[in-house]
C-alpha cells in the first residue's frame, strides 16, 4: 500500500462512516504462551556487593534457608508459538509459606515460596520492533488459583498493567510443565549474568491470561463490516462479493501503536505512513491469510487499513474474517465469497 492508495481509500472510508459502530468487543481473556529460555536465577548469596557479577564461569549459588533475595533472568523466544525476541525479568524474596512448616519456613495458611514482581518485554521476531510490556506482582510457587488455565501447574500471579499493545491490560500468569521444560539454573550473584546464554539456563512456559483496554474490532459500514475490494475501494457486500485469492482492504480499531508512532488521541498523518507496530494477522474461516500491510488511516484516529488476500480455495458463501494483533484476537465478522 503505498501513500496515495492509503490517501484515497481513506476518502471512500469517511464517506461511508457517517454513523460510526463497531462489532462488539468479546470479554475473555485472551491466553499468550510465552516460552522462554537461558533461564538463570542469581541468588544473592554473598554480601560483598563488589564480588557481585564478577565470575565468568558457572557459579552455582549457595541458597539461604530462606529469606533470600534474587533476580531471575530469562530470553523470551516465542508467543503462541510464533518466534518472538524479549526478556522475562523478575525480582522477589523468598519467604517459604507453610502451614507445616519444617525448620526455618515460615507458617501461614498458605503455601507459597515467596514475594515476587515481574517483566514481560516482548519484542517482535527481529528482536528490534518493541511490541510491549507486561508487569505482574505475585506469590510465587504453590498451586495456581481458581479459574487459572488448566496448563498452569503453579504460580498465583496478577497482571497489573502493561505498556505499548497491552496498554491498560491485567490478568494473571502461571508457569507450566511442557516437554521442553528444563529448570531453572540456580546462580550466584557473583557469577557474571553477560555470560547467561553461554553458561546455560532452564526452559519453560508461562501462560498468561491477558484481558486488555482495547482489541482489534471490525469496523461496521451501512450495517457491513468494513471491508472494500483493493481494486476499486468499493464494499465487499453480498452483491458485490470477494472472490477466492483477492486482495481486500479491512478497516479497524484497537491495532495499538505505530512507527512512528502520534500522540495518544492524535489523528494519524498523511505521510510518513503509521505503520502498525504489532504483528497483525488476518484469518478467513480459520486459514492464516497473507497480510500485505497495516497502517493508520490518515486524518483519522484509532483507525487502521490492513491489506490482506483471501487465502484460495476459499468456499463461496458467508466467510468468517477474524484479525488478531499482538495475538490478541477481534471480535469475526462475516465475508462474503463468490
Amino acid at each position: 500500500m503505498d501513500r496515495h492508495q492509503i490517501i484515497r481509500v481513506a476518502v471512500a472510508l469517511c464517506a461511508v462512516l457517517g454513523a460510526r459502530t463497531v462489532i462488539a468487543q468479546s470479554a475473555a481473556p485472551t491466553i499468550l504462551n510465552v516460552d522462554v529460555e537461558s533461564f538463570v536465577r542469581y541468588v544473592e548469596d554473598v554480601t560483598d556487593p563488589s564480588r557481585f557479577a564478577t565470575s565468568p564461569a558457572v557459579t552455582p549459588a549457595v541458597v539461604p534457608r530462606n529469606f533470600s533475595s534474587f533476580i531471575a533472568i530469562a530470553d523470551i523466544v516465542a508467543v503462541n508459538g510464533q518466534p518472538a525476541r524479549g526478556t522475562y525479568l523478575s525480582r522477589g524474596k523468598t519467604v517459604n509459606l507453610s502451614s507445616a512448616p519444617a525448620a526455618g519456613a515460615a507458617i501461614a495458611d498458605t503455601t507459597r515460596a515467596g514475594a515476587v514482581d515481574t517483566r514481560f518485554e516482548i519484542f517482535s521476531a527481529d528482536g528490534v520492533t518493541p511490541i510491549g510490556t507486561l508487569v505482574s506482582v505475585e506469590f510465587g510457587g504453590g498451586p495456581p488459583p481458581p479459574g487459572a488455565p488448566l496448563a498452569i501447574t503453579q504460580g498465583n500471579n496478577g497482571i497489573v498493567g502493561g505498556t505499548g499493545a497491552f496498554l491498560g491490560a491485567r490478568g494473571s500468569f502461571g508457569q507450566a510443565v511442557t516437554p521442553t521444560t528444563v529448570a531453572t539454573r540456580m546462580a550466584s550473584i557473583v557469577e557474571d549474568p553477560a555470560n547467561r546464554r553461554t553458561n546455560g539456563g532452564g526452559r519453560t512456559r508461562f501462560v498468561l491470561q491477558v484481558i486488555p483496554a482495547a482489541r482489534p474490532e471490525i469496523l461496521l459500514a451501512r450495517d457491513q463490516p468494513l471491508i472494500s475490494h483493493a481494486s476499486d475501494s468499493k464494499l465487499v457486500t453480498t452483491s458485490n462479493p470477494a472472490s477466492s485469492g483477492e486482495t481486500l482492504n479491512v478497516f479497524v480499531t484497537g491495532l495499538g501503536p505505530t512507527r512512528p508512532g502520534v500522540d495518544p488521541g492524535q489523528p494519524f498523518p498523511s505521510s510518513p505512513a503509521s505503520i502498525v507496530n504489532s504483528p497483525v494477522q488476518v484469518t478467513v474461516n480459520g486459514t492464516a491469510a497473507s497480510v500485505l500491510g497495516a497502517v493508520g488511516v490518515p486524518g483519522r484516529v484509532d483507525t487502521y487499513q490492513v491489506q490482506f488476500r483471501v487465502p484460495p480455495g476459499i468456499s463461496a458463501g458467508a466467510a468468517v474474517v477474524q484479525v488478531t494483533a499482538a495475538w490478541i484476537p477481534g471480535a469475526a465478522a462475516t465475508l462474503a465469497v463468490r
